[in-house]
């Protein structure tokens, strides 16, 4: 069983296809430029037709926080980036990914 998915990414909008065999893991990077200490990273899927639904967030730089909706998920930062695994992937995780950028003030 393969799974199938897109991510798009930030702010270039490229579309990378990444096909997974159920119970593989699966990472997607989102690249992003700021010059805010404080950095809020969201990830998000939709399924076809559907609203975007919320998987995490973390942060990143000055702020420190995470949650996420599902053990499975998993995500790092850099400076410049973020990278979202899903462990043990399932034929319901296909979807198309999305990651956002949200910068604040202390």
């Amino acid at each position: 069983i393969l799974l199938c998915s897109q991510l798009r990414m930030v702010p270039d909008h490229k579309e990378t296809n990444i096909s997974r065999t159920e119970g593989e893991s699966v990472t997607l990077k989102c690249s992003y430029e700021t010059s805010s200490q404080y950095v809020r990273l969201f990830w998000y899927r939709q399924y076809p037709n559907r609203a975007l639904q919320y998987l995490l967030y973390k942060e990143a730089r000055q702020w420190s926080g995470s949650h996420t909706s599902d053990n499975r998920f998993q995500s790092t930062t850099s400076r410049s980036s973020t990278e979202f695994t899903i462990r043990e992937v399932r034929l319901a995780d296909t979807a198309l990914y999305y990651c956002a950028l949200r910068v604040g003030s202390q």
